[in-house]
This record gives structure tokens, sequence and C-alpha cells, in this order.
């Protein structure tokens, strides 16, 4: 049998320019009968096969067997590819890279495992892929560049090769961190305005402080400096130094890679002042609707925020009339004699457009569904700047995402077409409410809360609120669809049950309190929600030592066991810019609850009103306002266990929480039908973490009082009279919620008040 072999052997970079020189031991050209491969061990047969530009049947010559060994070392499976040739038999002889068994990591303190594998993953190095040293050098430089950007820049990275049965490997990457630099200088050249330390004071680096354990503020970042650098140069923009610019800045590290030192040259050239406005371009004929956007004011000061504030204002309202591209430039004209400028806001709306599609990416847990409901702008409509916009805010409002930013993309070879894609990044949804007091007499108290906001990504909420104090017992389920029906209205369902006794002796009084609502909500507007529903609920007196006077009247006239059938209504109206944070904006809630049949008849109505007002950029002012008032219908007497109390986190803070209101002949608090609580702080920076606002400090004053018809039971007149405290406060972001702790003092109080000098909450705002 004649026998030609072609060989052509490649295990390098340097193979494809062999194998497209002419070959020495040519083979004529054959008819291929079969196809053999041998040397493989994981990488399936067909993988080779489909990758092959020549098949069972075809003419094989030469340049056909150089063009197969190219095409299989791209594949990225191989190190070593031949062809050998037996008659008219094409036999593949492959070498198959090593696959990476595990990835490990020793000495990282820094980062979490799960972040590094991640960044290695996202350079091609991961369990199950094939292994590759040039994938090995780009992982290391990549977990470099990790420690670098969180300022570890002595880092160093040892890779430890371990070959292990079934040509696998094992990768080890042992990293010794080192100390993190710091900055220990920052310099600004050149200002002479403004002094030195209140431009520094604009950073958010800088060279530490007692917090910078928390904060990591003197970890330098290139990220964060050019954040800086923008915030300096806007401070200038915005006071009329039109023509401020950074020179330059210089980041010196020195040689030990511990200590950072910055320098910032900056020029701040004149202060200009706005001689005039005008408009040119294509407006569409609605040139006075346009001109009543611009908010830049001539005679004062130019400021950079304003012309951007009105250009965003003339670029939105061209989208609401379906113009994406529309451009709007403000060209400035200098009088450098007199130091003014004027302004000409130069438009060009381009083309009209339409969403072709709205893609959502990001969401890794919540479902699509859940995020397109929220959109006011639908496919294949005309773009509409007002409909975006709302739609990103009521996804942003949901509570489940961390960013919510929309792009806008052309479409190709559409010019009148756009795609939106809505990135959302996932986080966690479940929150954790704690709420404590101590007091000397009394000691600890506590309550739990679990809650999960977007249960199994669909949106809706599930909840439950245990307290297991001995004077306190509550068991409250709840569960929330915010689209029971298409259009969005909500409903929610409560079924709880509650036991309280005044004192922990078993022998003292309790009201035992279980029942079930269902509410509905509908929204109005973006803004804007009623709600209504209905609801059952049977509250019981177990007599016992020390029943107040106005219990044992309610008992002797309706029985021991009573039944309500309240129907509720309510309303609400959110446009505070966060939930958990909030700065600026209103947050307003009314709710009525009437009981027109069962054996207790009333009327129940509160109200809460809260205005976030923002001060500068570090320091907000908070003001918080609630109402309560009750009646009873008819000849029934209004219900002793629908009182409202007072005192404690949520109204006056300073006094035992439910302390305050009417009291019975025997000293104990029974609250009474009208109830008012009003809260002013102001938030600022906490000393040390510098302009984070995950944790700042607040001081307060509280004032409250609850009082009514059944006033006439307490013991003195002072019992329902206003009481006042003031104190300072912490706040901080926790991974479990937002935690609030109070240290107050009461400024108006009278005997037998009940104080608390310290409370802390978790998951509350007031």
């Amino acid at each position: 049998m004649q026998f030609n072999r072609f060989r052509l052997n490649a295990a390098s970079a340097v193979a494809t320019l062999v194998l497209a020189a002419p070959v020495a031991w040519a083979v004529d050209p054959f008819t291929v009968r079969d196809i053999r491969i041998e040397g493989l061990q994981r990488v399936e047969p067909g993988t080779v096969f489909v990758s092959m530009p020549v098949q069972v049947g075809d003419t094989y010559n030469d340049d056909k067997g150089s063009a197969a060994i190219r095409s299989l070392f791209a594949l990225g499976l191989f190190k070593d590819v031949r062809i050998e040739v037996n008659g008219d038999v094409l036999v593949v002889v492959v070498e198959e890279r090593p696959t990476v068994g595990s990835v490990e990591f020793v000495g990282t303190k820094e980062f979490d495992k799960d972040v590094l594998v991640k960044s290695l993953r996202d350079v091609g190095l991961a369990d199950g892929r094939p292994f590759d040293k040039a994938q090995l050098d780009r992982a290391e430089q990549e977990l470099k560049r990790q420690y670098i950007n969180r300022s570890l820049y002595a880092a160093q990275v040892v890779t430890t090769v371990t070959p292990i049965e079934r040509n696998r490997v094992n990768l080890t990457f042992t990293v010794t961190e080192g100390a993190p630099a710091k900055i220990s200088e920052i310099r600004l050249v050149g200002n002479k305005v403004f002094s030195e330390s209140t431009l520094r004071g604009l950073f958010d680096l800088d060279t530490g402080g007692w917090m910078s354990w928390y904060t990591k503020s003197n970890r330098y970042s290139r990220a964060k400096l050019n954040a800086d650098i923008e915030t300096l140069r806007s401070y200038y923009l915005t006071r009329g130094y039109l023509e401020f610019k950074v020179d330059s800045t210089q980041v010196a590290i020195d040689p030990n890679k511990t200590d950072i030192g910055i320098t910032i040259n900056i020029t701040e050239g004149e202060r200009f002042v706005v001689s005039g406005v005008k408009l040119a371009g294509n407006y569409l004929g609605k040139d006075d609707e346009f001109k009543s956007l611009v908010s830049i004011r001539p005679g004062q000061a130019y400021n950079a925020d304003e012309v951007a504030k009105t250009s965003k204002a003339f670029t939105d309202y061209f989208g609401n009339f379906g113009y994406a591209f529309a451009r709007v430039e403000a060209v400035p004209e200098i009088d450098r004699v007199n130091n003014l400028v004027a302004l000409t806001l130069q438009a060009n709306p381009s083309r009209r457009a339409y969403v072709r599609k709205i893609n959502v990416a990001g969401n890794t847990r919540t479902r699509d569904v859940v995020v397109r409901r929220e959109f006011r702008q639908l496919e294949s409509s005309w773009y509409d700047g007002d409909k975006i916009r709302r739609s990103r805010d009521r996804v942003d409002r949901l509570g489940y995402f961390g960013d919510v930013a929309v792009e806008t993309q052309e479409v190709a070879g559409a010019p009148d077409q756009v795609d939106l894609t809505l990135n959302v990044t996932e986080k966690p949804t479940g929150s954790l409410s704690l709420g404590a007091g101590f007091s000397s007499g009394d000691g600890l108290g506590l309550s739990f809360g679990l809650r999960q906001e977007n249960a199994f990504g669909s949106g809706n909420s599930l909840g439950i609120q245990i307290n297991t104090s001995k004077i306190n017992r509550v068991v409250v389920l709840s569960t929330t669809d915010p689209y029971f029906t298409e259009d969005g209205v909500s409903r929610t369902i409560d079924v709880y049950h509650k036991t309280s006794s005044p004192y922990q002796d078993q022998d003292y009084y309790k009201l035992i309190t279980s029942g079930g609502s269902l509410r509905f909500g509908v929204p109005f507007t973006e803004i804007d929600t009623v709600f209504f529903g209905a609801g059952v609920e049977q509250t019981t007196i177990e007599e016992g030592t020390l029943l107040p006077q106005s219990y044992k009247d309610y008992v002797k006239e309706y029985g021991k066991t009573s039944i309500a059938f309240p129907l509720t209504a309510g309303w609400a109206r959110d446009n505070r810019d966060s939930a958990l944070a909030p700065t600026s904006g209103r947050y307003q809630r009314a709710n009525a609850e009437w009981s027109f049949a069962g054996d207790a008849r009333y009327l129940r109505a509160t109200y809460q009103f809260q205005q976030y007002i923002p001060l500068t950029k570090q320091y907000t002012a908070a003001f918080n306002a609630e109402a309560g008032w009750g009646k009873s219908v008819g000849s029934r007497s209004y219900p002793v266990f629908k009182n409202f109390y007072g005192g404690g986190l949520g109204s006056v803070r300073g006094f035992e929480q439910g302390s305050l209101g009417p009291k019975d002949v025997s000293g104990t608090v029974v609250g009474g039908d009208r109830k008012l609580n009003v809260n002013m702080e102001v938030l600022a920076p906490f000393p040390g973490a510098g302009n984070d606002r995950s944790l700042r400090m607040y001081g307060f004053v509280d004032l409250g009082m609850v009082g009514g018809s059944d006033a006439g039971l307490a013991i003195n007149t002072n019992a329902s009279a206003l009481r006042v405290s003031t104190g300072v406060g912490i706040s901080w972001i926790s991974p479990v919620g937002p935690l609030r702790l109070a240290i107050a003092k009461p400024i108006k109080k009278y005997d037998g008040d009940k104080i608390q000098t310290m409370q802390f909450q978790i998951g509350t705002s007031f």
C-alpha cells in the first residue's frame, strides 16, 4: 500500500507564517475518503469536523491542509495540531490544552472571593475553561488592577500552576496585599479668590481622619480624583469664573508605595456677569414656550449649572415632541474689558424619531415584566422624553435597584428610530427592622420585623412583624401585589394577632386583638395613590388588676369582646428623591377608618406630612408632622382600645414609647382620641466622614401631645399637655436598613412622665 505522510506541526504564534510558506513535502491533490481524529479527551469530535474546511468527498490539497490547521488553532482548545495523510484518509492528530480544574486565592482580605472570580472570568480564566498562559498573564494584571483601584499599590501576585489528572491544572493566586497607599497631602496652587481649605472641603478625597477606617476617604482613586476635580470646576463655573481651568494634576507616590501626594494647579480667571440671553436656531415655532424655560438671569454672575439646566430643559422639551436627537448649544460672547458674557442658545432639533425597541439590562433577579409595567413610553410609539423620564422615575421608586439609567441608541440604517436600554443594578430588597429602648427602670425592650419587597423577583412584597416583649406581643403577616390588575391597582392582605398589657405581671389586664383586612390602591397620577378596603377585627379585654376605669365602663356597656367591621380609605403622595435617605421632596399620607357595624362603631383619621429641604450639599432640613383624630358614631362610646398614644421613636423622643397621654386614676396611660406630633431635624455630615451621606448626625426638636374627650380621667391636668424634647442622634444606612440612634433630653415635662434618654431603631426615618 502506498503511504504518503504529510506532517504539519505548529505550536507557537509563528505557525501561521510557516504554514503560509511553500511546503517541501507537498501532497498531490486527492479525494478524501475518510477523516479520523486522534488525541481528543474532552473536546467533542463534532467541534473538530465543523471547524475543518475540508470534508469527506472533497478534494484535498496543501492549501486546505494549512487552512484546516489554522481553523483548529483558532478554537483555542489545542496546544498542537498535525494532519497526516494515509492514502486517501486524513488523520487529524491534536493535543488538547489543559483545562482549569479550580481557581483558589490565598492571602486576599480586601476582596471577597466571588469578586475576584468574576474579574478573572471577564478575562477568560475560569473553572472548566482551557488553560492559556497568555490568559494567566492577563489574569495577574487584572488582579493587580483591582488592588490598585483600592489604593493597594504594593500588592504582589504570585501564581502557582499545579497539573492534576485528566489533563487539568489547578491555579492558586497567592496575594501579598501590603498596606494601602494613603493620601498624605493635597495641595491646590493658583487659587486666589477662595481659600485652599474651602476648596479642599469640596473633595471626597482627603488626608484622613478618625473615621477614615469607615469612609476610606484617604485612599487614592483616580476615579474619585476626577470626580473631585469636576466638583472643583463646577464650584468656580457656578460662581461666574467662566474661564476657570485646571492646568495640571500631579500624583506622586513614595518608593514604599504607601504615601501619595496630590498637587492640582489651577487658573481662576476673571468673574463674568451675564449681560443677556437670546435664542437662535429652530424652535419649532414655540419660541415663547422655550423662553419660559430659561433659568439664566441677566445681571447675575455666570452660572454653568443654570446654563446646563436650561440646555437640558430645552432638549427635554424637544423630546416631548419626538425629537430625540435635538442639540442645544450655549454659545458665549465674552467681553473681557467689562467682564460681561452674552449667551446665545443655538438649537437644532434634528429629526423626529420613534422608539423601535425597549431593552432591560442588569435585572438578574427581578423579572422583566416587573420593570416593563412601570414604563409609560411604549415600543413603536413616538419618542416622548417626558414619558421616558417618568418611566425611569417609576422604576427607581420601586426600590428594587441601586442605579437606574436610560440609554438611547440610534438604529443603524434607520435614522428615525431609536432603541432604549434601561440599565439597572439589583440591590437587596429584604429589610430587617429592629427596635429597642432602654431605661433604668424598665430595661431593654425589643421588636423584630422582616420584609421582602421583591419576593422571588415578582415585585410582590411579603412581610412579618413580631414583638415578643412581655407587655406587647404582636404577630402581623402581610402581602402586597402592586399590580393586582394590569392598570396598576394594588392589593394588600393583612392578618394579625396582638396582645398588650401595661405591666409584665400576668395578673394585670390584657387587650387581645385579632383580625384581617383587604385593601386596594388605585394610582390616580404618577405620585398620587388612593386606597380603600375593608376588614374585620375582634378585641377582647381580659380583666385583671389595675383595669382602668374607662375600660371597666366599656366592658359594662358592651361586654368583654367587641367586633368591628371597619371600612378604610386613604391617599398618599410621594415625590421624595429617595425613600431611604431623602434630601428633597415631600411625602403626604392620609387615612380614614369607619366602623359602621358591630359592637365598636367609630371614626378614626390620621394625616402625616414630611418635607425635606436641601440647605447645602452636606446639610438637610427635615420636617415631620402627624395628627390623629377619633370620634364615636351614634350613641356608642368611642372604643378605648382605639386611642392614640405618644412618646418615643416616631413621636416625642426622650419619653418612653407610648407613655404620653391621659391616665387613669391608677396612673395607667389609657391614651386619647386626639394626637399631634411635630419633629424638626437638621442632618449634617458625621465628624470625620467627609461627604459620606450613608453616615450622618442630626440634631432635633420634638413636640407632641395626646388628649381628647377622655382627658378628664387623668390624675392631673398636665397628662394631656404638650411635651417638648431636644437632642442629637446618628443616622446610618446599614446593611439591614437605616439605623437611627437618638439621645434626647425633655425640655418640657411633668411629674410622673417616664423618661427614656437613649433610643434606637432600624428601618424607619423619623
